[in-house]
């Protein structure tokens, strides 16, 4: 099974392990033979197991009050702004793309999910940006 070498007192011992069943082993010292009865059973090793924990479910999409005359378009997860494809001014469509935030090198088209007009935009190019941070008001 397994060699060892074992110095003790300048004196260099050869071990080799033959055997291990539950508590006894059959090991050969220098060539010599011997079985050994341990005082206590060894107790295996489990390996552990990774347990992860439930997700919560999936992030859940903006949520617009229809009863507000604002709509506030919000950074979904951090990342860079590479373009803002809006002004202040501009009349927009449900599904027009407002800006393309990078995050994790993979660039995400933030759409709009209401018509209306800009009314504000708080970033610019290139800026960082974190989770939940205002980006674009729509009147």
């Amino acid at each position: 099974m397994k060699n060892f070498t074992f110095k003790i007192n300048e004196n260099s011992y050869g071990v080799k392990i033959v055997s291990h069943e539950d508590n006894i082993v059959e090991l050969e010292v220098n060539g010599t033979s011997y079985s050994v009865k341990m005082k206590e059973e060894v107790k295996t090793v489990k390996t552990p197991t990774l347990v992860r924990k439930p997700t919560s479910g999936a992030i859940e999409p903006l949520k617009i009050n229809p009863s507000s005359s604002t709509t506030k378009i919000i950074a979904p997860i951090p990342g860079v702004i590479l373009s803002i494809n809006v002004k202040v001014g501009d009349m927009i469509k449900v599904g027009d793309t407002l800006l393309v935030l990078e995050a994790m090198k993979m660039e995400n088209s933030i759409t709009s999910e209401k018509s209306g007009k800009v009314s504000a935009i708080n970033v610019k190019v290139g800026q960082q940006v974190l989770q939940s941070e205002l980006m674009i008001e729509l009147e």
